[in-house]
């Protein structure tokens, strides 16, 4: 359980600061609380996102904290970014596409997580959760194809496979990642189109059927390099986990993925086409 960010030593200095030390110290706290690094990773784009927008807008090359806390400038962020105009990357929604209202909260919710760090009085406000955000069937179509076909720059190929692959069951059955984790390479009939979930067989579009079947070839691949018999889980690692006391990693493919791994996979990817975090559910039909 990760601990909120101890405060600044000084909270009586904190408008002083430079406002970028102020920033990498507020993300070295997060560290040292146990925050995920997704979490950190999160922070730090968003936060850095609103630094170079509070510079840029002020033609400056440094700004204090208390003047990067303004909340004129965090107002004027949230309008820049909602507009798309901080997007630093391309999107599937293309270049300028507006930020969704999941980005929007995280934005706001990183500028009063630092300001909570640095004892700075202004908060913003954090609009309530929503029911999720869904893609329309031509932009879940598009990312699942990017994903099992294209795959996002840099991202490791098996990842992206097995990321689709997830995402395409999800969106078919409309189960959620916990309740199709622990499918086995058995329940999935390719011929007939068919999986079998703990309430019976569920019939499969051509879409979903051929991603499974990428994922399936690319899990052979990896199955094949194991000592002894494949253990049959549907979902495994791509690559070797982490030493743990010592031990040797395992290599890919003898255990089952975890929840978090797929999870995290999906985030991680869909972010860097869409420029925003999106659920697996996101890719459900909408009514």
């Amino acid at each position: 359980m990760p601990t909120a960010p101890e405060p600044a030593a000084d909270p009586h200095a904190w408008a002083s600061q430079d406002a970028r030390a102020a920033v990498e110290d507020y993300l070295e706290a997060l560290s040292r609380g146990g925050y995920a690094p997704a979490t950190r990773r999160l922070r730090a784009g968003l936060l850095g996102e609103f630094l170079d927008h509070a510079l840029d807008a002020a033609g400056t090359v440094a700004l204090s904290a208390g003047q990067l806390l303004d909340p004129d400038r965090a107002s004027a962020w949230l309008e820049a970014a909602a507009a798309g105009e901080t997007r630093r990357r391309n999107t599937l929604r293309g270049p300028d596409a507006r930020a969704s209202e999941e980005s929007q909260r995280a934005r706001a919710q990183s500028y009063n997580s630092l300001a909570a760090h640095l004892g700075a009085p202004h908060r913003l406000d954090v609009a309530p959760q929503g029911i999720g955000e869904r893609l329309t069937p031509t932009e879940a179509d598009r990312l699942l194809h990017t994903l099992a076909v294209k795959r996002p720059s840099g991202a490791n190929a098996a990842t992206s496979i097995r990321t689709a692959a997830v995402a395409a069951l999800v969106a078919r059955t409309g189960r959620t990642v916990p309740e199709l984790h622990r499918l086995r390479t058995a329940d999935i009939d390719l011929p007939r189109r068919l999986v079998h979930l703990d309430t019976g067989p569920e019939p499969l579009d051509a879409r979903t059927a051929e991603i499974l079947g990428r994922w399936l070839d690319v899990r052979g691949h990896i199955t094949d390099r194991l000592e002894g018999s494949d253990p049959g889980h549907l979902w495994i690692p791509t690559k070797p986990g982490r030493p743990r006391d010592g031990a040797r990693a395992l290599k890919p493919g003898i255990a089952r993925a975890a929840v978090r791994t797929l999870h995290a996979a999906h985030r991680n990817l869909v972010l860097q086409l869409l420029g925003r975090p999106v659920r697996p559910g996101a890719l459900l039909p909408t009514d």
